[in-house]
């Protein structure tokens, strides 16, 4: 089955295609103990006590299929969990419930400039990242001048990172995490960064990852990079999927919740305004 006849499926079902990544009815929560409104002695007394613990689900009864050839773009308001979804997918953080099976090597770009050392200079730095990537010393220095050469920093090459712009991270941090010819590339709204020629030109790289059968899964609130770039999409709001399919269809309802939200905040405000009573408590 190819990209295009997958995306015909039903969402989530892609069971003749050798898939990359499957998740089944995954679930991530956390406790609720601390907070900044509690001193440390309070929220060990509740730690201690039997009282119940506040619980928050981050994600719950999150299920996709991805197969090779296909990039998956994940959108959603602020909060929703999709970065906490890609990091499920990258293994940094273990889901309270579920299933994933990822098939293949990962690389990813979740946090801008994770795992730079600031002291270091960006070369210094690629050696770093080839560790943090389990590849050999060998190998990495092989790749050493394709990725300064796709970098693109000049004689910043040899300078610390902690002078580096946000732009000049995300590049040399894209330029990492798509050289080592990765089956599963994941990206968390780091392409946003950086000059147009830049985006432009990681924008192709990803294409070409995904015409060479990798499979891509990209988090974005640029919505022309999610309808011209990839071929599927799902919508998380609160921790679920809400819709799943045709990045187009799926980007529609997104702006069409995000345009009910705001209008809903607006008439909560103006009739704060005509009644304080209203107006939220602040404490």
């Amino acid at each position: 089955m190819t990209a295009l006849e997958a995306l015909e499926a039903p969402p989530g079902v892609h069971s003749a295609a050798p898939y990359a990544i499957r998740t089944e009815n995954i679930g991530v929560q956390y406790t609720l103990r601390f907070n900044k409104k509690k001193t440390v002695r309070q929220s060990l007394g509740e730690l201690l006590s039997r009282h119940p613990v506040e619980k928050f689900w981050a994600l719950q009864h999150v299920s996709i299929q991805l197969v090779h050839g296909e990039s998956l773009a994940v959108i959603g308001p602020n909060g929703a969990g999709k970065s906490t979804f890609l990091q499920v997918l990258a293994g940094i953080i273990r889901p309270s419930e579920g299933i994933v099976d990822v098939r293949g090597q990962i690389s990813g770009l979740l946090t801008l400039g994770a795992g730079f050392d600031q002291e270091l200079t960006g070369r210094d730095n690629i050696l770093l990242a080839g560790a943090f990537l389990g590849l050999d010393e060998g190998v990495v220095r092989e790749l050493l001048p394709a990725i300064i050469d796709y970098a693109d920093l000049g004689d910043f090459i040899d300078a610390p990172i902690k002078i580096y712009s946000s732009g000049m991270r995300a590049r040399l941090g894209f330029s990492i995490a798509t050289s080592v010819d990765p089956d599963i590339l994941l990206l968390d709204e780091v392409l946003a960064t950086g000059d147009a020629t830049f985006r432009e030109k990681s924008k192709a790289r990803v294409i070409e990852l995904v015409q060479a059968a990798k499979a891509v899964v990209l988090v974005s609130h640029d919505m022309s990079w999610v309808t011209e770039y990839c071929n599927r999409a799902i919508l998380i709001e609160r921790g679920r999927i809400v819709v799943e399919g045709d990045p187009e269809e799926v980007v529609e309802v997104h702006r069409e919740h995000t345009a009910a939200e705001k209008a809903r905040k607006e008439e909560a405000a103006l009739a704060a305004r005509l009644d304080p009573k209203l107006a939220p408590v602040r404490r």
